[in-house]
């Protein structure tokens, strides 16, 4: 869950560069129409100022689609470009729609870059250092037209409120993202329940529908049932219990019946996804690497995949972690199995592995197919369990 973060963050961003976009180009295309329409008949005067005024929202465009800080920079540079065309040598701004079109210009479109940088509020305090110039080009261009305090007076008021607007967007989509993570994390716990509690269901009647039965026929004493046949289904029964301890999904036929996947020839990919779904159901997610497709004899596959999924049981239960890698390699004698997880680790020196059921469900088991068992571990470093058993 943690690798949300990072992604909620950049959502965060991207709405608020967006924002930076539509807000910029809006106000920029207002400014540039109320500066060009009452200056048509002497257009080349201010020309300057018009193109990079245009410029400016073009600018704009590009901060809502790049990730990079630069753009804004850029765009905050040209904005500023635009306002110091308006003290050129012959560009005298004295009457009132010239200097009401800087002002807006200056007081909404270039304070939309607040938007983009909301979202990091390491950089928030680049807002006042980039309003000194703004104010003092735009009071300087409109200074002839004698409403210098108008001008002051509304650049801060739409740099305070843009700022404002900004710090409470970037807060409430924090929020918002955080409460979809939430939901999200509760939505996946409460299915993850649901399968497993289906899961357990399943098993209470397939275990009802054949061991207990079969069970419950010695019990007493095979009154009714000939021996044969209650001989075979108790194999039956093994086979399916087995079947289940290598992460199969037995399917009911009928009654008492359930079809059983032959397991004496299976490769070992097809059963390792069976391993791989079985601890995905327990929350634990599995990553294999290496080859999958080995066949091994079926009392050494048996071996093999058991010790494996006890490993991956202790995982599940002991290194307080949700993940873990199984690599498996082969050359012409042995196949083996190295499970990793980055958990809590421990100390092999002072913990009993037979606690952690090593001893029993892993050693014996592949010792008695001829293979050896290695052990890592240390405290804070996770754990590596190597499996080595004979083709």
């Amino acid at each position: 869950m943690l690798r949300d973060v990072p992604r909620t963050a950049r959502e965060r961003r991207k709405l608020l560069t967006r924002t930076s976009r539509n807000l910029g180009m809006l106000f920029t295309a207002s400014a540039l129409v109320s500066l060009v329409v009452p200056n048509i008949g002497s257009l080349q005067v201010i020309l300057p100022g018009v193109l990079l005024m245009a410029f400016t929202g073009a600018s704009f465009y590009v901060v809502g689609n790049a990730r990079s800080p630069i753009w804004p920079a850029i765009t905050y540079l040209v904005s500023l470009a635009a306002l110091g065309s308006f003290l050129l040598p012959g560009v005298a701004v004295s009457d009132i729609p010239t200097t009401t079109a800087i002002t807006f210009f200056a007081s909404t479109a270039i304070p939309s870059l607040i938007a983009s940088i909301a979202a990091s509020s390491r950089l928030l305090w680049l807002v006042l250092p980039a309003y000194i110039p703004v104010v003092t080009l735009a009071t300087a261009a409109t200074w002839a037209s004698g409403r210098a305090a108008f001008v002051i007076a509304s650049i801060v008021v739409g740099w305070v409120c843009l700022f404002v607007t900004a710090t409470w967007l970037s807060a409430s989509l924090r929020r918002a993202f955080a409460g979809m993570s939430r939901l999200g994390r509760a939505h996946a716990l409460e299915r993850q329940a649901s399968e497993i509690e289906a899961q357990r269901r399943q098993g209470a009647r397939l275990l009802h529908d054949t061991v207990l039965a079969t069970l419950t026929l010695l019990a007493h004493s095979g009154i009714g049932v000939n021996p044969d046949a209650l001989r075979n289904q108790a194999g039956e029964d093994a086979r399916l219990l087995r079947q289940l301890r290598l992460g199969g999904t037995p399917m009911p036929r009928s009654s008492g019946g359930y079809t059983l996947e032959p397991v004496e020839t299976s490769d070992l990919g097809h059963t390792l996804e069976s391993v791989k779904q079985r601890f995905g159901r327990m929350g634990l997610q599995v990553a294999w690497h290496g080859s999958g497709q080995i066949l091994l004899p079926s009392h050494v596959l048996d071996a093999f995949l058991l010790s494996l999924s006890e490993c991956l049981e202790n995982v599940r239960r002991h290194a307080e972690v949700g993940s873990a890698d199984v690599t498996i390699t082969e050359d012409d004698l042995t196949v083996r199995a190295m499970v990793t997880d980055a958990g809590i680790g421990f100390d092999l020196d002072s913990v009993d592995v037979g606690r952690l059921g090593i001893a029993e469900s892993v050693m014996a088991r592949i010792r008695d197919v001829g293979g050896k068992v290695r052990l890592f571990s240390s405290p804070g470093s996770g754990t590596t369990v190597v499996l080595e058993v004979p083709k």
